[in-house]
C-alpha cells in the first residue's frame, strides 16, 4: 500500500534521538551502519514512540483533523463545533472515504506498525555481543505492544484490515484484508509477549516507556472489548495482576490531567510530549483559544447532566441541584472536566466563560488554563502527556468484568474506590443493596462515562455495549444547533478504508457498510 511503503525507509524511521522526547536530526544514519549496538536498538524503539506523537494520532489539534484525544466527539459526550475536523460530520453521516480524517488515522497507525515491524526484525537478529538477551526482549516487547495498540485501534474502527507483521518490499505491499479474528489473535500474541518480557518499571530517566502494567492493561482492554472475562488471559486475571504492581488513584482528580499529574502512580501508560528549545514534539490536544474554551470539543448537555450531585443522586432527583448554577453541588469530576457559565477559563487573563457556544459548556479536562512559564500562549504547542491507560480505567474494566460474570458485590466495591477518590457516596449508600445485574450494569456504565469523559474512550465503550444508536439519539435530542446526528447502522460504528488506499491497492475491498 502506498501509505505504508515509505515507513521502511531508514531516514524516515528514526527521526529521534536516545530520548524519544528529543527528536534531533540523525542525517548521519544509514541502513548499513545501523542496528549494530544497543543504543541503535533503543533509537529504533524511540522512532516507534515518536510516530504516536503525531497530530493525526495522539498529538491532537486545535483546528485541524480530529485525532484520538477528540474521539469523544463521535458519540454523545461532546460536539465538534469545527465540523470540518471530522467528528461532527461523522455523526451527521456526511463524510466519505476520500476524507482526510479517515486517511490520517489509517496512515498514522500503519506507519507505527511499519516502524515496529522493522525494529522487531532487526533487533531480533542482533547477537548477544551486540545486545543482551534480556534487553533485546524488553525492546522487542515495547515494539510489539505499540504494534498491538495500533492494530487494536484499526480493528475497532476499521474492522477487517491488512495484517502486516514484517518488513515489506514494494512487491509485497499490495496485500488484502485479514479478518477481525486474525488481527485480534496477533494483538493478543503481541501483548502476551510484552507481558512476559517488559519490566514493571524503569529508572526515573526512562520514565514513559511501556511496562508490564501497560501490556496487562492494554490486553485487558482488548479482552473486555471482545468479552473475554475468564481464563489466564481474561480481563479478571489480567487486571488482578496489574493491581498488584503498585498503581494507585491520584488524590486530586483535576490535577491529574495537568503536567503536575503526569508522573502520578495512576498513569499506567502515556504518550509523552515535551515542547521546548531542545525538543520538537509538543502537542496541541491541550491547546485552546483566548476568546473561548476549545471549540473542537464542546461538552454536550446530556453528558453534563449525567454528572450526579454530591449526594449521589441525578440532577432530576437531587434537592441540591440548582439550574441557575449548574456546577454547584455536583460530582467534583464535573467541575474538573467542564467549564460552566461564570467559570474562569484563562487564569492568567482572568477571562470568564459566559456559557456561550452551541452547547453552553466548555471542556476543562486536559485543557491548558494559562500561558506557560516561558510565556507561550495557550493556542500553541504544549507538553501535556496523553494517558492511553490509567488505573481508574483498570478498576472499572475489572468492575465491568465482575458484573458481567455475576459478582455484583465485587463490581460495587471497585466503583466505590473510584467514587471515594472524589468524595462521592458509595453504591450501598445511594443505589442500595441487593441490586440486579441490570442495575449494576447501569451503575458501572455510568461510572465509566463520568470518570473517563473526554479521554477518547466513549466510542469504544458505546460500540462494545451495543448502544451506539441510543447515543446518537441522545446527541440528536440535545438543544445543539445546527447539528443533526443520524445513526446509519454499521456505517456509524466503523470507518471506511481510505479511498486512496483502494485506488493504489486493488487487493483491498471497501468495508461493507461503506460500499
Amino acid at each position: 500500500m502506498k501509505n505504508i511503503i515509505y515507513i521502511i525507509l531508514i531516514m524516515g524511521l528514526f527521526g529521534c534521538s536516545e530520548d524519544y522526547l528529543d527528536r534531533s536530526s540523525l542525517t548521519s544514519i544509514a541502513e548499513n551502519n545501523f542496528w549494530e549496538t544497543e543504543a541503535d536498538a533503543q533509537l529504533g524503539i524511540n522512532g516507534i514512540y515518536a510516530q504516536f506523537q503525531g497530530s493525526n494520532l495522539y498529538g491532537g489539534n486545535l483546528n485541524t483533523t480530529t485525532a484520538f484525544p477528540l474521539f469523544d466527539t463521535m458519540g454523545d459526550n461532546a460536539y465538534n463545533q469545527f465540523e470540518f475536523e471530522g467528528g461532527a460530520r461523522y455523526m451527521e453521516g456526511t463524510l466519505d472515504p476520500t476524507d482526510g480524517f479517515f486517511n490520517g488515522i489509517w496512515t498514522g497507525l500503519y506507519s507505527g506498525i511499519g516502524r515496529a515491524n522493522v525494529a522487531i526484525e532487526e533487533i531480533g537478529e542482533m547477537t548477544e555481543a551486540q545486545i543482551s538477551e534480556t534487553t533485546k526482549n524488553q525492546l522487542i516487547g515495547q515494539a510489539r505492544l505499540l504494534r498491538a495498540l495500533s492494530y487494536f485501534n484499526l480493528a475497532v474502527y476499521y474492522g477487517d484490515v491488512p495484517l502486516i507483521t514484517k518488513y515489506q518490499t514494494l512487491e509485497e505491499a499490495y496485500v488484502p484484508k485479514n479478518t477481525y479474528a486474525e488481527v485480534t489473535a496477533q494483538i493478543v500474541e503481541d501483548l502476551q509477549f510484552a507481558i512476559a518480557n517488559l519490566p514493571e518499571s524503569y529508572p526515573t530517566d526512562l520514565y514513559g516507556y511501556a511496562t508490564k502494567g501497560a501490556a496487562l492493561g492494554l490486553l485487558a482492554r482488548v479482552q473486555l472489548y471482545n468479552k473475554v472475562y475468564d481464563g489466564e488471559f481474561g480481563v479478571l486475571n489480567l487486571t488482578n495482576q496489574l493491581m498488584s504492581l503498585g498503581y494507585a488513584l491520584h488524590p486530586n482528580y483535576g490535577e491529574l490531567f495537568t503536567e503536575a499529574g503526569e508522573r502520578s502512580p495512576e498513569v499506567v501508560f502515556s504518550i509523552r510530549f515535551l515542547r521546548g528549545p531542545e525538543a520538537n514534539n509538543g502537542e496541541t490536544f491541550s491547546s485552546t483559544f483566548l476568546g473561548t474554551p476549545k471549540v473542537s470539543s464542546r461538552p454536550m448537555p446530556n453528558m453534563v447532566n449525567d454528572y450526579y450531585c454530591t449526594d449521589g443522586l441525578p440532577i432530576t432527583q437531587s434537592p441540591l441541584y440548582n439550574n441557575n448554577n449548574k456546577g454547584r453541588n455536583r460530582d467534583p469530576r464535573a467541575n474538573a472536566s467542564v467549564y460552566f457559565a461564570g467559570d474562569i477559563f484563562l487564569t492568567d487573563l482572568n477571562r470568564v466563560f459566559p456559557g456561550n457556544g452551541p452547547t453552553g459548556f466548555g471542556q476543562r479536562k486536559y485543557i491548558r488554563q494559562s500561558a506557560d512559564a516561558e510565556g507561550n500562549a495557550v493556542f500553541g504547542e504544549g507538553s501535556q502527556d496523553f494517558y492511553v491507560m490509567r488505573y481508574a480505567d483498570v478498576l472499572l474494566m475489572r468492575a465491568e468484568a465482575l458484573m458481567e460474570t455475576g459478582d455484583l458485590n465485587g463490581a460495587a466495591a471497585l466503583v466505590n474506590q473510584v467514587r471515594d477518590r472524589v468524595g462521592m457516596p458509595a453504591v450501598d449508600d445511594v443505589e442500595g443493596t441487593n441490586l440486579s445485574q441490570d442495575e449494576m450494569r447501569t451503575i458501572v456504565r455510568h461510572e465509566r462515562r463520568v470518570e473517563l469523559a473526554f479521554e477518547g474512550l466513549r466510542f469504544i465503550d458505546l460500540k462494545r455495549w451495543g448502544i451506539m444508536a441510543e447515543a446518537f439519539q441522545r446527541a440528536a435530542s440535545d438543544p445543539v444547533g445546527p447539528y443533526s446526528p443520524v445513526y446509519q447502522g454499521d456505517k456509524s460504528e466503523t470507518f471506511p478504508i481510505p479511498q486512496n488506499e483502494l485506488d493504489v491497492n486493488k487487493n483491498l475491498v471497501q468495508n461493507p457498510a461503506w460500499n
